[in-house]
């Protein structure tokens, strides 16, 4: 499967650098955060985020949510999967952000160059193969990823076990020029044509 697994990377290296000699990435990530609590300061908030937004996004390494959306600690709840899609798993999340924390609205972002775009669902089979177990899970594995945005939207807004679908938006971020750009939900083709005024 290194072949197929590789084709998931999206960075070469840490900025960091690599690990000294000796430890792991993960004694890395310990010592750094020792470093970030001795100046910490509790900010003061619970958990319901003070604008009342669910971010879903791609797990990508080069999605910098918090600086990309000017957001801050606490201010958002943040799901993210490989592709950004819309699982059951991430409707669980919303579903909790929603009616246990008070958040109202959803943004659901992709991005360029994903991952996903060079699997199939083959993928799965050859887990199987090499495992002698093929996942429950589906890739969610996409051809077009603004088609896929409109996907997740409507699989947002049909959910029953979310309170507030309203207000519900998809974007594509370009991982080359830092920039989001909107999905029109009224393009998708499983949506129909669109109801006149009532």
């Amino acid at each position: 499967m290194p072949r197929t697994v590789g084709a998931m990377s999206t960075s070469a290296h840490s900025s960091a650098g690599a690990p000294a000699a000796g430890s792991t990435v993960t004694d890395r990530l310990v010592a750094a955060n020792e470093r970030y609590a001795a100046s910490f300061g509790d900010p003061g908030r619970d958990a319901r985020p003070a604008l009342g937004v669910a971010v879903v996004a791609c797990m990508d390494a080069r999605l910098d949510l918090h600086a990309a959306l000017g957001l801050e600690l606490g201010d958002c709840h943040t799901v993210r999967n490989a592709g950004g899609v819309v699982t059951d798993d991430v409707i669980r999340s919303l579903t909790i952000s929603q009616r246990a924390l008070g958040t109202r609205s959803v943004v659901l972002i992709h991005h360029t160059g994903c991952g996903l775009e060079s699997l199939t669902e083959e993928f799965r089979h050859e887990l199987e193969m090499e495992v002698g177990q093929r996942p429950a899970w589906a890739v969610e594995a996409f051809r077009d990823v603004d088609q896929d945005v409109r996907q997740s939207m409507r699989r947002v807004r049909t959910s029953p076990f979310l309170l507030h679908t309203d207000d519900v938006r998809g974007f594509v971020f370009d991982v080359t020029t830092g920039l989001l750009r909107e999905i029109d939900p009224a393009s998708d083709p499983a949506a129909g044509p669109a109801a006149g005024p009532a």
